[in-house]
């Protein structure tokens, strides 16, 4: 890639992050008026806000979080589409340009600067960049296995383990069969993967110790 589009790129970073860090779930809290970090969990996330607030404002809340995922690859992809030369080469710029704005706008989700990098599991946001970013085939596997082990557990945090584990998985197959063509996708799924199932870590403490919460669930 040539320096100008690298520089690009680059840039694509703080509007990527900036968009990932709008605390939707702050906000709505907030019209609700109260401060959700303060009730539940203390998390900023749909699943927080579902059980605080209800389902309806659970249910904006997670959508608004994948929004802005979908829209910083869109957007992404678009300045790299208009600067990409020669246009055999539009593809692969489009791929960068949107593994850089997808990872950026997730960091930005999970650690927003404005409330001390204490933010959601990425988990919305990761899906909205998941739909622009990759083949449908892929968001339906992934979206399969989560309602698939969440119907059966009742556990949001072991249904998003799970699935973002899947995702470089159904990547590398979907590489190997030819459905999918770019390393750098592959390099984003395993570190989606990785900031997901990270951000669950006192999730993963409490499921073997056998005292995570399960949804509907009273709050232990």
């Amino acid at each position: 890639m040539t320096f100008v589009l690298l520089q690009t790129l680059a840039l694509l970073l703080l509007p990527a992050y900036l968009l990932g860090s709008i605390p939707f779930g702050l906000i709505i809290g907030r019209l609700r008026g109260i401060d959700i970090r303060e009730h539940g969990s203390g998390n900023i996330g749909a699943t927080n806000v579902w059980r605080v607030l209800g389902p309806k404002w659970g249910a904006a809340t997670f959508l608004l979080d994948a929004a802005k995922g979908f829209f910083a690859v869109s957007l992404a992809q678009q300045i790299a589409w208009r600067q990409a030369a020669p246009p055999a080469l539009e593809d692969q710029y489009m791929a960068y340009a949107g593994v850089f704005a997808s990872l950026a706008c997730i960091v930005g989700h999970s650690f927003p600067l404005w409330l001390k990098f204490k933010g959601g599991k990425g988990v919305a946001t990761s899906l909205g960049v998941i739909i622009g970013l990759m083949p449908p085939l892929a968001t339906g596997v992934v979206v399969a296995l989560w309602v698939s082990i969440f119907a059966f557990s009742r556990y949001v945090s072991l249904a998003s383990i799970i699935a973002a584990l899947a995702l470089p998985v159904t990547v590398g197959i979907l590489l190997r069969i030819g459905e999918l063509d770019g390393s750098a996708y592959f390099a984003f799924s395993c570190a989606a993967a990785f900031l997901v199932v990270r951000r669950h870590r006192d999730n993963i403490r409490r499921l073997f110790a056998g005292t995570e919460n399960r949804f509907g669930a009273p709050k232990a």
